[in-house]
């Protein structure tokens, strides 16, 4: 008979215990995919800082001048650019760079804006 208490109280130790492992084994995943979101949330948060940036460095340097844009000005626009590490923005920051006339920069301008307003949303 005390050797069956035994193995009874055993068994609910061990019912405990496997209940409280899979509780925080629960609790643990929901933690996780909780600090997932939380990083990526912080990764789109800093992508939106760089862009927000930019544009305003390329408001400033670009679209309230009327002299052409100096060499250092222009480095500091590719280098933005570049930080934000978004391919379809370099894209269409190639494109604006790489227009011949004035038809086709102001196009490049347009697209850029575009894909920028739409990255931050």
């Amino acid at each position: 008979m005390n050797i069956n208490k035994k193995n009874i109280v055993l068994s609910g130790v061990i019912a405990v215990l496997l209940a409280a492992g899979i509780f925080f084994g629960v609790q643990n995943v929901m933690y996780a995919r909780e600090a997932q979101k939380v990083r990526q949330e912080l990764a789109n948060q800093k992508t939106n800082a760089k862009i927000v940036s930019f544009l305003d460095l390329f408001i400033q340097k670009v679209l309230k001048t009327d002299k052409e844009i100096s060499f250092e000005d222009r480095l500091k626009l590719e280098n933005a650019i570049r930080d934000i590490n978004d391919p379809e923005i370099l894209a269409k920051w190639e494109q604006f760079t790489g227009g011949i006339n004035e038809v086709q920069i102001q196009a490049g301008v347009k697209d850029l804006l575009e894909i920028l307003v739409k990255k931050i949303y």
